[in-house]
């Protein structure tokens, strides 16, 4: 089979790896093979292998996180598969922190909402970068075809048995933003989430929801994307880096101007708390204090302790002119993960045949409605590896996953995504389209987005964004609109790519998310985890159920059910 993989963190580098044991494997990344969101993951893994915890302890915690909307079943894969994936990047050379040197026992971080110390971490603070790089290793000495600084633009649908649609490969732009199609006989979506939709974020320039974005153009099912996750401590300067959980996790405390532990009041685990609690504590005191940053005293710590556990972290502070060994640091909440994505089964399946989904682009039901700390970089290793297992049961004809379950979307209530790109600034969207108050860009965008689809919402600003976001679809209809395009530098290092094409199809992307988001956040009533409304500041629990939604009927044309060594014009090969 031929299998195409787009994006290059852990989560494609894991299904590229595993699947090319099997398959002839296409890598196809935005920018450079190692610019992902996953580099930039500073606090660890979290893993139930030493012991005095659990995979039952595991579970609970992540349950406990994920305030009512997780699935069980999918929990219980991730904790029970996690050590085995762990060992996994054991065998393959990346080196986790110890104890006291090789061969002794891991070492291990206490972070927020876990009852164990359970976060096996690397350099420090630099896991991220550490499993990275040791997966790029692991897939450049495979045979798996790259191609760097090539952008998904849409799914290939062709019809399959009885005419629905089947993902056939992806339509891509190419380092010279020429048109390429890429066939194949199964796509791995792990293109990573959407922070770029918010002008404060801890993510990367190509976080851009381009999967999600093709998702929906695709008519394929989406869940629980009102559910952004926003981490509470980034440095409050440009680019605002995160400052990891695990730095609280050692006995890190908030302080606002006045010096006083203002999480005290607000739960009783206060700095430990599930960041969606955390987060918006930090916003009510800055609100108190006139909007500025809040304080993050880590001066206990210790200079040198500081320096040997969180290298990184102490280098990007000193860089900017601070020392958090002396005094405390200002920190803001910013936008992070998104818990929400493409609608995938335990095997990464969507509920379009021939599609998997893997990592923050996907929504497997393991974060419910509030991810747990150094959840994310496990999801993405248990579910990638578990995905190219599946691919490897359709490729002998079996039935893609190993317990033969249905793939996602087959069950479960999905509701019609009102406003599809065909009608885009008709008035038959989220809200009714008069035209924006300025024109569209992207700064404008994600202010549209951090003050009423952020940390708090409620109907008035949400009905206020659709009706900002409905006329700028209007304005911005694809790669080749004139609309003004975003103010961000949206490649950094893809020096080789007019800007214009890749940044016009990420506007197209942003604003199709968009859209979806402030769909999915006016629906659900009530506050629960990382939504919070202040029109509805209680759990409603007739609403304890992950929302799921699609366009019912796709923007992008079906096409001829080619065979995959067969490219169109044009296409890679």
């Amino acid at each position: 089979m031929r299998v195409v993989v787009v994006g290059s963190g852990v989560a494609g580098l894991v299904a590229a790896h595993r699947a090319s044991r099997h398959h002839e494997v296409v890598l196809v990344t935005k920018a450079d093979l190692a610019e992902s969101s996953t580099r930039y993951a500073q606090g660890g893994i979290a893993v139930a292998m030493f012991p005095e915890d659990s995979v039952e302890a595991h579970v609970a915690d992540t349950l406990a996180a994920g305030a009512g909307t997780c699935d069980e079943a999918a929990v219980r894969v991730l904790c029970g598969d996690g050590p085995r994936r762990v060992r996994d990047l054991l065998d393959l050379g990346v080196e986790l922190d110890r104890v006291a040197g090789p061969g002794s026992e891991l070492a291990r971080g206490q972070e927020a909402a876990h009852s164990a110390r359970r976060i096996v971490h690397a350099g420090g603070d630099a896991t991220g970068l550490a499993v990275e790089l040791g997966l790029l290793r692991a897939v450049r000495s495979t045979a798996v075809e790259v191609h760097e600084h090539t952008a998904l633009r849409d799914l290939l649908l062709a019809p399959g048995p009885g005419g629905a649609p089947h993902v056939v490969g992806v339509r891509a732009l190419g380092p010279a933003g020429e048109e390429i199609e890429i066939r194949a006989d199964a796509v791995v979506l792990a293109t990573g989430g959407a922070g770029r939709l918010y002008p404060h974020t801890t993510n990367p320039a190509v976080a851009t929801g381009d999967g999600v974005a093709a998702v929906l153009r695709a008519g394929a099912v989406v869940q629980d994307l009102e559910m952004y996750q926003f981490h509470p401590t980034a440095l409050a300067v440009p680019g605002t880096p995160l400052v990891s959980e695990a730095v609280r996790g050692e006995g890190a405390v908030l302080r606002d101007e006045s010096g006083r532990r203002f999480m005290l009041d607000v739960h009783p685990d206060a700095e430990l708390a599930p960041r969606d609690v955390v987060a918006r504590g930090i916003a009510a005191a800055m609100t108190a204090q006139g909007g500025r940053p809040v304080l993050l005293d880590a001066t206990a710590l210790g200079r040198e302790r500081l320096a040997a556990r969180f290298p990184s972290i102490t280098a990007t502070v000193a860089a900017h002119g601070l020392d958090w060994a002396a005094e405390p640091v200002p920190v803001t909440p910013a936008a992070h993960y998104w818990m929400g994505g493409v609608r995938t089964d335990t095997w990464g399946r969507t509920s379009l045949p021939g599609l998997w989904a893997v990592g923050e682009v996907a929504c497997t039901g393991v974060h419910g409605a509030n991810r747990l700390a150094s959840n994310s970089l496990l999801e993405s290793l248990v579910f990638a590896w578990r995905a190219a297992e599946a691919i490897d049961a359709a490729g002998t004809g079996g039935t893609g996953g190993a317990d033969g379950t249905d793939a996602a979307g087959t069950a479960g209530a999905v509701r019609d995504l009102p406003g599809s790109l065909a009608d885009a600034g008709t008035g038959t969207g989220t809200g009714a389209s008069t035209g924006p108050a300025e024109p569209f860009s992207r700064a404008a965008l994600q202010t549209t987005l951090w003050e009423l689809v952020g940390l708090e919402r409620d109907e008035t600003g949400l009905a206020e964004a659709a009706r900002r976001i409905d006329a700028w679809r209007a304005a911005v209809a694809g790669p080749g609109s004139t609309a003004t395009p975003g103010t961000e530098q949206a490649l950094p290092g893809v020096s080789a790519a007019p800007p214009g094409p890749v940044t016009a199809l990420e506007d197209r992307n942003l604003l199709d998310v968009a859209h979806a988001v402030v769909a999915a956040a006016r629906a659900r009533t009530e506050s629960r985890g990382a939504h919070a409304r202040r029109d509805a500041p209680r759990l409603d629990p007739a609403q304890a159920v992950p929302t799921a939604w699609a366009w019912p009927t796709p923007a992008v044309p079906m096409t001829s059910p080619t065979t995959p060594t067969s490219l169109t014009a044009g296409a890679l090969s």
